[in-house]
């Protein structure tokens, strides 16, 4: 160990998931007895010292968190210009893991900046070292240092830190909130975690929490201290007193997935004896269970904390238990992959036996290897806010989503670059309807028109319908479901008291993405064309598409045509 970490103690910060309130991993910062961990790094590099004074930082980090028992991931800070040399200096990080008895998967290796003076093929072979022992990696500093755009979207980065910096501006700022949603949009798309660094304020919290950040660390949540701190929790989005719903990113589903709810496992190896297991929850209160890995970290058997209790609490229960295989009073673990949504496990959950429902769920990747666990009070209350803010969306008279929700499915196909179409429906002359016949009656039309476009949607389970208030409906299709959604709709033989009713349908056809790029984009291209369509009498439908001038006229009837149809307010079926 290089003499220059002789006086360097550690302060550990933890990072909380903002969904569950709990504490997901703990980072050691070194806090050198003289000076700054900078001057001690730039010491090293004046005598030719700076590689493996970074790598034995690290090294140091990991021995000093043993010392606390320190159960969740360990993230630990390097210096990106040392990872092109971890061939040859990453042995003390190794040993350090092989004796505090740490899995590599358990360690997070943070990247920091300067980034610009690194060969970029040097660093990639550094990364994929770290990735092929186990040892995951994270980019931080990012909004603030210089980590280059191209390198934030590889898959061999696990985690994406955004600078103090840029959370500072996020209350005043809207390029910081820009810059956020930017990062989280990146993140998700490329399963990648984001964690928003240097929380000071109840604003900062409250504007995270809107943006859908789901990772944070901070001074406000809980300060470094020398002694970590993991059994805190924070107030989560749905405790807030003026919480506002979270934004749901472009192209995802509604509520969050199993990851946002998972927290680490505490694990043991797959021959761990019931002695190391009653040790575990006899030390740590909070955890509910404990999962028992094989050689390649896979899940094989989970001890839930009360059923094992009771085994070994029980009269000469200890006796007959304690030296033995844990596994002996485990359970073959109940697993969801990495990305499932919350309702997928709560199905999961509602086809276990009844003795297991409080268990906790191990979140698995490809290579079934254990990722971490989702507890059912986490899930239960996702659930709970999911269908809140589901029903909330919707619109009371027809239960159909709102444009927010034909806005996510618009933009989803154009990040996509698929071909699709956006229609825009309306009902004629739908004021004379309420003035001669009621706002009652009204209402029923408006209800009939959206159980109708509701069928099609059940039917073809790629269009997207969505009632955006008053007589106004929009649906999104495929090219190959246009023509069968529209005419289904706008061929019915609507009326009211046999008065005959007619629709207008306006169809933005977008067949290259880069006509129509953004939901907006296809609002404002739509409203002329149902201008046109409102200006034939009687039923019509117009199609155009982006960047051209003409408009195709598919139905053009008047009024008098329509067969009327009985009962009142309804559609032929």
């Amino acid at each position: 160990m290089p003499a220059l970490l002789d006086d360097v103690h550690f302060a550990f910060q933890p990072l909380f998931n903002l969904h569950t309130g709990g504490v997901v991993a703990v980072e050691a910062l070194a806090r050198p007895t003289v000076g700054g961990v900078t001057d001690l790094l730039r010491e090293a590099a004046d005598t030719g010292q700076l590689t493996p004074t970074d790598f034995g930082l690290a090294a140091l980090a990991i021995r000093r968190a043993a010392d606390y028992s320190v159960l969740v991931p360990l993230h630990v800070n390097l210096l990106a210009v040392s990872i092109g040399r971890a061939q040859v200096a990453l042995g003390p990080v190794l040993e350090a893991l092989r004796a505090t008895g740490r899995r590599p998967s358990e360690l997070v290796i943070e990247l920091t900046p300067p980034f610009s003076s690194i060969r970029r093929s040097a660093f990639d072979r550094g990364v994929g070292l770290l990735r092929e022992v186990g040892i995951r990696v994270a980019v931080d500093g990012v909004g603030d240092g210089d980590p280059p755009l191209n390198l934030l979207g590889t898959p061999a980065i696990d985690m994406i830190k955004v600078d103090r910096s840029v959370i500072a501006g996020v209350t005043v700022d809207q390029g910081s909130r820009a810059t956020l949603r930017a990062l989280a949009y990146l993140c998700e798309e490329n399963d990648t975690q984001l964690v928003a660094e240097g929380v000071e304020t109840e604003e900062q919290l409250a504007e995270l929490h809107k943006l859908g950040i789901k990772l944070a660390q901070g001074n406000l949540l809980q300060p470094a201290s020398r002694r970590p701190a993991m059994h805190v929790s924070i107030r989560t989005a749905n405790e807030e007193t003026a919480s506002t719903a979270p934004v749901t990113l472009p192209g995802t589903s509604s509520g969050p997935r199993v990851t946002d709810l998972m927290h680490p496992a505490t694990a043991l190896p797959v021959n761990a004896t019931a002695d190391e297991v009653r040790t575990v929850f006899a030390t740590q209160e909070t955890v509910n269970s404990v999962v028992l890995l094989d050689d390649s970290e896979r899940p094989i058997w989970t001890v839930d904390r009360n059923r094992f209790l009771l085994s070994v609490t029980g009269p000469y229960g200890h006796a007959l238990h304690a030296n033995r295989s844990a596994a002996r009073l485990a359970d073959k673990p109940r697993v969801v992959p990495v990305g499932a949504s919350i309702l997928d496990l709560l199905d999961l959950l509602g086809s276990t036996e009844r003795e297991r429902t409080n268990d906790d769920v191990v979140v698995i990747d490809a290579a079934h290897r254990c990722l971490g666990v989702v507890g059912t009070m986490d899930l239960i209350r996702a659930v709970a806010d999911t269908k809140v803010e589901q029903a909330a969306a919707l619109n009371p008279l027809t239960r159909l989503p709102g444009s927010d929700s034909i806005g996510r499915d618009v933009s989803r196909r154009i990040q996509d670059g698929e071909m699709f179409a956006v229609s825009w429906v309306d009902i004629d002359s739908f004021k004379a309807i309420n003035d001669g016949f009621g706002f009652a009656a009204g209402d029923e039309v408006i209800r009939r028109i959206g159980h109708h476009l509701a069928q099609a949607r059940a039917k073809l389970p790629g269009v997207h319908v969505g009632h955006i208030g008053g007589d106004d409906f929009l649906f999104v299709t495929g090219l190959d479901e246009l023509m069968t959604v529209g005419g289904y709709l706008i061929d019915q033989p609507w009326a009211m008291d046999n008065r005959p009713i007619t629709l207008s349908l306006a169809t933005l056809v977008c067949t290259d993405p880069r006509a129509a790029n953004s939901f907006a984009e296809v609002s404002r291209l739509l409203a002329p064309l149902k201008q046109q369509a409102k200006a034939i009498q009687g039923v019509s439908w117009v199609v155009g598409r982006p960047g051209h001038h003409r408009v195709d006229v598919l139905r053009r009837g008047n009024a008098s045509r329509q067969r009327p149809a009985r009962p009142t307010a309804s559609a032929a079926s």
